[in-house]
């Protein structure tokens, strides 16, 4: 007997919940909500979700820093309206530490999958698979698992009570407990693929994605990818049935699949998401809603000049005051002697008066600071790696294809203050860095340097892996658009001037 199923599929929401985007204040289509209201869901349909959830837009921000004056959690309140089944982690949702991360779970509906998830502090609803019996009387067994890049990139004290291991071993372990027990077999992963997918070609070595592995080596019938952020609409994959929507519930999959005489088949397809809000968990959330919009207005003080939009490749090449602005902020609230920041992958500006709204637009993050321990050679390093971000083509310099595949990479570009530095880009990669100074011109020499940066960044991500080895010299616990807050409160009106001078020459 022929027998099919449907499964919908959204991956890396990132908070947003309702069709707002919060930095122009306007309606724009997309949302978990939305999607609520355009799901019809019955008994051979699956809802899943691949993870990264709670951090991505201040709706999300406000509410983890005023939890306790809300009885819903809109997270978990809009994947309820979904009606989400299954879900797994992402990165991001182990931002804020065990207690948010528990009270998301407890506030879950569905069912939490993490094969490679494991809770010391005892109050996680977790599983390591499950087996949904479907209305036809398809057994689906699902498991989900995290890239265990979380090890390398989240702060120690927000994992103390928690153990990630080995993402691929988990897969494979919950693949043989569940597979005699199901007809379909899923994996939801949140991380991506390693390899180009028209070609093959490898792109990374360093584990944080897994992919095609897990395609090639395990046989799940149907991998469900993410943190790519990239539109991967459904393909097969070495044996495994493979899709990934993008970012930020603009976008999801709807997947169509079963088995017939021949076998499992299974094609799908990436639809928009629309603007129409299910009305009742819309009404239920609006109370925070409103409080966030108004936080977002508040004026915090103003710039002696307003930055317009900077275009990606004109700012890499000639500076951005946006940048500078995030180094000014981070020497100051850790007197580091230099400071290195990147910008997202969208070209921002700030207007003035300055708002929390223009702040969150133009630091995207959830990113706290870390000082490291730096020596001249360190610095010199990790500047032949922003050069790579360059390549001369015909018309000039450009964005090296590097950092555009298999993703849009500009926030891997760093902007760095407190140094002279000049980048020659017609010198062969490892070698461009043509002069490296102090602001007033006379060499770093042999001592030893304090370095401030993001979390994120040192962890030796996006090809700055010396910086994991550097010993750390102090953890901050606030994160940067509060930092930049107090930084403008305190110094309006703030000149966009850092110390130190960059040069590109081509």
């Amino acid at each position: 007997m022929d027998r099919e199923f449907k499964i919908i599929y959204t991956s890396d929401t990132h908070g947003h919940i309702f069709p707002v985007d919060y930095a122009l204040k306007k309606e724009t289509p997309g949302g978990l909500l939305a999607l609520a209201a355009q799901t019809e869901k019955d008994g051979d349909t699956l809802i899943l979700d691949g993870g990264d959830s709670l951090q991505g837009t201040p709706l999300s921000q406000y509410y983890i820093e005023n939890s306790r004056d809300f009885s819903l959690h809109p997270v978990a309140e809009s994947f309820n309206a979904l009606g989400l089944d299954y879900y797994t982690l992402g990165n991001h949702d182990f931002n804020f530490g065990y207690a948010a991360l528990r009270d998301y779970i407890r506030a879950m509906k569905a069912g939490c999958l993490c094969a490679n998830l494991k809770d010391l502090g005892g109050e996680l609803k977790l599983a390591p698979w499950a087996v949904h019996t479907l209305k036809n009387g398809l057994r689906i067994g699902i498991t989900g698992l995290v890239t265990d890049y979380v090890n390398i990139w989240e702060q120690p004290q927000n994992m103390e009570q928690l153990r990630i291991s080995d993402a691929f071993e988990a897969a494979s372990k919950a693949l043989s407990e569940m597979k005699s027990l199901c007809d379909v077999t899923v994996c939801i992963y949140h991380g991506g693929f390693e390899e180009d997918l028209e070609s093959g070609r490898l792109l990374s070595e360093s584990g944080e994605n897994i992919a095609c592995r897990i395609a090639r080596e395990l046989d799940f019938d149907i991998l469900l990818t993410g943190h790519q952020h990239m539109a991967v609409e459904g393909l097969s994959l070495y044996g495994s049935y493979a899709v990934q929507p993008p970012a930020n519930a603009g976008k999801y999959i709807e997947l169509r699949a079963g088995l017939k005489e021949r076998g499992f088949w299974a094609e799908s397809q990436l639809l928009d998401i629309g603007s129409r809000c299910l009305d009742e968990p819309r009404n239920s959330l609006l109370p925070l809603e409103e409080k966030v919009q108004l936080w977002l207005d508040r004026p915090l003080g103003c710039l002696e000049e307003e930055v317009l939009p900077e275009p990606k490749l004109e700012a890499a090449l000639q500076g951005s005051r946006v940048a500078a602005l995030f180094n000014l902020v981070q020497m100051e609230a850790t007197g580091a002697d230099f400071s290195c920041t990147s910008l997202g992958n969208e070209p921002v500006g700030l207007s003035s008066p300055v708002t929390m709204r223009g702040v969150t637009a133009a630091y995207l993050f959830a990113n706290t600071l870390v000082v490291l321990e730096v020596t001249e050679e360190v610095i010199r390093r990790c500047l032949e790696r922003c050069a790579e971000y360059f390549e001369l083509g015909e018309n000039g310099p450009q964005v090296s294809k590097a950092f555009l595949q298999p993703k849009v990479e500009h926030y891997n570009y760093d902007f760095y203050g407190g140094l002279n530095y000049t980048i020659d880009l017609r010198r062969p990669l490892g070698q461009r860095v043509v002069g490296l100074s102090l602001p007033d011109g006379s060499p770093l020499g042999g001592r030893k340097y304090r370095l401030c940066t993001s979390n994120y960044r040192a962890t030796g991500t996006g090809g700055y892996e010396l910086l994991r080895s550097c010993p750390v010299l102090w953890r901050g616990g606030i994160e940067m658009p509060d930092l930049t807050a107090m930084y403008i409160q305190k110094h309006s009106p703030v000149t966009l001037a850092c110390p130190g001078r960059m040069e590109i020459l081509f």
